[in-house]
């Protein structure tokens, strides 16, 4: 049998060229000698929640049953702590999992999703693997959403505008003021997601609080528990959004996606008991921010305010070169070409190999 060129057999989607595979952040590069750590991917240094460990123990003896996939344990919790219905609930294996659940339920195959750029690298590579279109609209200054622009953007196509406050890979929030004279000018057949997914870190008091906007019917929010809840490999988070929206969204989710594991996890999580664990946590990311911040500041950097769980370093063409000084001193960053480095806040000693190299960096 002759075996079939490769120009013969099963064939992707045109539409799918235009779009690179999402990039992860690299590990840290091991060296004899040497600790090296790893601020390329939005985690946390300081694994679950110190409450959480005992449930994830026990939850270990039953991974050869399938999970509850209807969720109800983790949806009366979020309703619960949140104060939303949970018919308003839609999870799935982590915030990314319901951005593309989104987008499949509500766009046939031209329909356009708006969203700034630079912002979350998954955006057009959901918006492409429905076959929509990715109509990105360019930061404005301080490397935050222009949401004039994007308002501007809007065309009887758009079905979907993202909003991610804060920003990432950028750092800046949204504030309150501004996202409400944007809500208003949004046509309410239009679905405004904010990606709220390091809201925990939000310090700056004019920013605006996404769980406060759910009132509008046009408003969805996505929330997750990779960030400060320490459960980024555990993969689940949910929306809050419009009943008729939550419905489509759990319809085409993955049956079984989100694990007993991670719904357990999740669900002690958002118990009282944990809650001033995951304040102590976040205040501790908050004030070692706030520290590498001002180290760059003082050595002449122009950092964008920050308001999640890393940094953002506008260094253009340099950003490779930075990145690779970075890992030969032993930590590894998010290098985005051409555009600048996300540095993830983590451990002290790792901050100070980023402001080591930062400090001595040609300007």
């Amino acid at each position: 049998m002759t075996a079939s060129r490769p120009s013969e057999g099963p064939r992707p989607r045109a539409s799918l060229d235009a779009i690179a595979a999402y990039t992860p952040g690299r590990p840290a590069v091991a060296r004899t000698g040497q600790t090296t750590y790893k601020l390329s991917s939005n985690e946390t240094p300081l694994g679950p929640l110190p409450s959480v460990r005992a449930v994830l123990a026990a939850e270990a003896d039953v991974v050869n049953r399938y999970p509850d996939m209807s969720c109800s344990a983790l949806y009366d919790a979020i309703a619960t702590r949140f104060g939303v219905p949970v018919s308003r609930l839609a999870a799935a294996t982590g915030s990314v999992a319901v951005l593309y659940h989104l987008v499949q339920a509500l766009c046939d195959a031209g329909d356009e999703v708006v969203h700034a750029w630079r912002s979350f690298e998954a955006y057009p590579i959901a918006v492409a693997a429905s076959d929509a279109r990715s109509v990105g609209v360019p930061l404005g200054p301080g490397a935050r959403h222009d949401l004039e622009a994007m308002a501007a953007a809007i065309t009887d196509r758009t079905r979907i505008v993202l909003v991610c406050t804060p920003n990432n890979p950028t750092g800046p929030a949204v504030t309150a003021d501004e996202l409400d004279a944007f809500l208003d000018r949004v046509p309410q057949r239009v679905l405004v997601v904010v990606d709220a997914a390091y809201q925990e870190f939000v310090t700056d008091p004019a920013a605006a609080d996404a769980m406060a906007i759910l009132g509008r019917p046009n408003v969805a929010v996505l929330r997750t528990f990779s960030k400060a809840y320490g459960l980024a490999g555990l993969r689940v988070g949910f929306a809050v959004a419009p009943e008729e929206v939550a419905t489509a969204v759990r319809k085409v989710a993955l049956p079984f996606g989100v694990s007993g594991v991670a719904q357990a996890a999740a669900v002690a999580s958002l118990q009282p008991a944990a809650e001033a664990e995951l304040m102590a946590r976040v205040t501790q990311v908050v004030a070692e921010r706030e520290r590498v911040v001002a180290g760059l500041r003082a050595a002449g950097w122009d950092v964008p305010d920050p308001q999640g769980n890393f940094v953002w370093l506008p260094l253009g063409d340099e950003a490779v070169p930075f990145a690779e000084a970075c890992e030969r001193a032993g930590v590894s960053v998010r290098a985005f070409a051409g555009d600048g480095v996300r540095v993830t806040v983590a451990e002290p000693v790792a901050g100070d190999l980023v402001l080591g190299v930062a400090r001595t960096w040609g300007r």
